[in-house]
């Protein structure tokens, strides 16, 4: 995929308005995914994959939505730099791949925002954006400046955001990290505040359930400021599709879309 693939934290003040509501930039499709390795066809066995075809079958639906859309730019947040890319990439972007070989994604390392402006190459991007260890909040904050600081000035441009990452490791006793109460606490509320849209809760889950050990909850965060920051530019109210949730391994694995409202 690329040889390192860095984040970067961007410290700015976060007094920034749009004003421009003429701009062409279009965010076109955006979505929560999980990442595990096992839903790979050449790494799960078929009995492993069956136990998670709800997941398997909404990011194949997911692929042929994107494939339709056709973005010139995916920016896909995650926690980790090896499978949290790779995993949903293979489900959103083969599709596109096996329509055209012309809309091959070249996989770009991290930078600010402002450096996606710089020097563009006319291929499509694949813009890996690593999570860092602030508090969810913190990642949401950055979401809003990624956007503000250099990706509203995209013209002419189609968006795809992919917020990559998995939901309480402590579902069951057999899995990753044994059974924990605050694993399907968290994952519940997580699924509930996305439907009503309670953004300040959503903040607060690691606090509530400090052992839900998550691994997701910064990159969705990152993802939903930048669908704020774009809602408050074009007056586009945000609301979530939850395509599925499964845990079958121990592990929560949702599946979620976004569509805009005028």
């Amino acid at each position: 995929m690329c040889d390192e693939i860095k984040y970067h934290w961007i410290g700015q003040n976060l007094n920034l308005k749009m004003k421009n509501k003429n701009a062409k930039l279009k965010i076109s499709f955006a979505v929560f995914a999980p990442h595990p390795p096992i839903i790979l066809p050449d790494v799960g066995s078929a009995k492993d994959r069956k136990k998670v075809e709800k997941t398997i079958a909404s990011l194949n639906f997911l692929g042929e939505k994107l494939k339709k859309i056709n973005p010139d730019l995916i920016i896909i947040s995650s926690p980790h730099p090896d499978w949290g890319i790779k995993v949903p990439l293979h489900f959103l972007t083969s599709k596109i791949k096996a329509q055209n070989a012309k809309s091959q994604f070249k996989i770009q390392n991290c930078q600010s925002a402002e450096n996606i402006l710089m020097n563009r190459p006319e291929e499509k991007i694949v813009y890996p954006v690593l999570t860092a260890f602030g508090s969810p909040r913190q990642h949401y904050q950055w979401g809003e400046i990624f956007y503000e600081s250099g990706l509203h000035k995209l013209i002419n441009q189609k968006i795809a955001l992919i917020g990559s990452g998995d939901l309480s490791h402590c579902l069951k006793k057999d899995g990753p990290y044994g059974f924990h109460p605050d694993g399907p606490k968290f994952d519940n509320d997580l699924i509930n505040f996305l439907k009503t849209k309670n953004i300040e809760e959503i903040f607060y889950l690691n606090d509530k359930y400090p052992q839900a050990s998550e691994c997701g909850l910064r990159s969705f965060c990152f993802i939903l400021g930048i669908l704020d920051a774009y809602s408050d530019q074009f007056g586009k109210g945000w609301h979530t599709k939850i395509l599925s949730y499964e845990g079958p391994f121990g592990v929560g694995y949702l599946t979620a879309s976004f569509n805009f409202r005028n």
